[in-house]
């Protein structure tokens, strides 16, 4: 089945998460022999076979928990005495587990934003960027991204959020980020952070907390001030900042 290598590239494109499962040592009898190979879905569907019966079964089990532990392993399976398979021998079993990359959506395509999306497209994000100002996505290059030119409001009523998505608001008014923060501050996300300064986002939270928009839990779940505290000062020192931040929480992700 070397195909399958082939196709990862496709699988990956359609956004569910696998695990690749490779037969990487075979002793005596075994129902397939070395780079025999498998694809398992989180459903439990696969692709390919290692060989099937009961080796194959015990394989997809571990391969979705796998999915789980986001590590790959090796794993030993010792086909008589542990699954009562005739044929008698071991198999050792690599599984690499590959996630799609998760999306960013990014309020706000200014001189932050844009470069926000710059350096995330390289961590593993898949990046949206939303701006009510058409011409703003001629400035910059971002033919790795989708760019939504809608008022962020209105664009609102075209996204579904997922649990796993990041949400950066940058948008070039204060008014603009506080309102969208109100509303996306209600979605349950990975990430949702908001750029300000201190003075900004204390009152945020505070007109946030009194006009009964968002709850305090909702309002700690918030990273604002926006990223990683340290001296930045250009647009692209806070992108970094900021960036750091998205990685920081998304590599501790159990999704």
């Amino acid at each position: 089945m070397a195909d399958i290598l082939f196709e990862l590239s496709e699988i990956h494109k359609h956004g569910k998460p696998f695990v690749l499962c490779i037969v990487t040592e075979t002793v005596g009898s075994t129902p397939r022999k070395e780079g025999a190979r498998m694809i398992v879905f989180v459903d439990g569907s696969s692709k390919g076979t290692i060989g099937g019966g009961s080796v194959e079964f015990h394989a997809i089990n571990d391969a979705i928990k796998i999915l789980e532990t986001r590590k790959p392993i090796k794993k030993k399976y010792e086909l008589e005495d542990e699954l009562q398979m005739h044929c008698g021998g071991n198999m050792e079993v690599y599984f690499e587990p590959f996630y799609p990359d998760l999306k960013l959506y990014v309020f706000g395509a200014g001189h932050v934003g844009r470069e926000v999306g710059k350096y995330a497209k390289d961590f593993g994000f898949q990046v949206v960027f939303v701006d009510h100002r058409k011409d703003i996505f001629k400035e910059f290059e971002n033919s790795y991204a989708t760019c939504i030119a809608k008022d962020y409001f209105e664009s609102l009523n075209d996204i579904r959020f997922d649990k796993c998505d990041f949400v950066v608001i940058s948008t070039p008014k204060h008014e603009f980020d506080e309102n969208l923060l109100g509303l996306i501050g209600k979605e349950s996300l990975a990430y949702l952070g908001m750029i300000g300064s201190k003075r900004k986002v204390n009152e945020a939270r505070k007109r946030l907390f009194e006009n009964n928009i968002l709850t305090e839990d909702q309002l700690d779940f918030i990273d604002m001030p926006i990223g990683i505290p340290f001296n930045a000062e250009t647009p692209a020192e806070i992108a970094i900042s900021i960036v750091a931040k998205l990685i920081d929480t998304k590599n501790k992700l159990s999704l």
